[in-house]
């Protein structure tokens, strides 16, 4: 039966840190074909740009399992929360973009491991703010939430490596811009 377990787990080494370093927005269907083995993501077949977003502070990746034992049915909410500091008109551009689209989003954690969140249907802006903040040390800037039903959890993507989570994309052709704003 497909859905037996295969394999136990043991308690593993505390070497892992939590949170978010880079977070790679692709529009919606511009990966290609992607292919999969062993529920990693082995190679994309598009020709896209991937936005870079470097992210510091408190920004997460959270993969919420809902299950129906009576509907029989399983699928994976993901909810992408980012808190980008500063204003400026160049993002709010970029942000209204984003709230009207649906982009596949390739989260990088600080631990080094990429994954590719809204693979099929996308991340869609879900809620967030624009704010200057009230006192000196308030944060002035934006915090969007991005979330999805997938259903499976976000591949891990082969052969990504820092700074670039498609070097091991044979068939992509990958663009990465990143951020030049200060």
């Amino acid at each position: 039966m497909a859905c037996d377990l295969s394999a136990g787990r043991n308690v593993p080494c505390k070497d892992v840190v939590g949170g978010i370093d880079a977070v790679y927005f692709v529009d919606f269907g511009d990966l290609g074909a992607i292919t999969e083995s062993s529920d990693e993501i082995t190679d994309m077949a598009g020709t896209f740009s991937a936005y870079k977003y470097l992210v510091k502070g408190a920004n997460s990746l959270e993969q919420a399992i809902t299950s129906s034992q009576d509907a029989g049915t399983t699928f994976f909410e993901q909810t992408l929360t980012l808190n980008l500091q500063k204003l400026t008109k160049e993002d709010m551009v970029q942000f209204k973009l984003m709230a009207f689209g649906r982009p596949h989003c390739i989260v990088v954690d600080n631990n080094g491991n990429a994954v590719l969140a809204g693979k099929d249907f996308g991340l869609s802006v879900s809620g967030g703010s624009i704010t200057t903040g009230a006192a000196f040390a308030d944060m002035s800037g934006t915090t969007l939430t991005l979330s999805g039903s997938e259903k499976l959890p976000a591949n891990f993507i082969a052969g990504a490596v820092a700074g670039n989570p498609f070097a091991g994309m044979s068939s992509a052709t990958a663009t990465v811009v990143v951020g030049t704003n200060s």
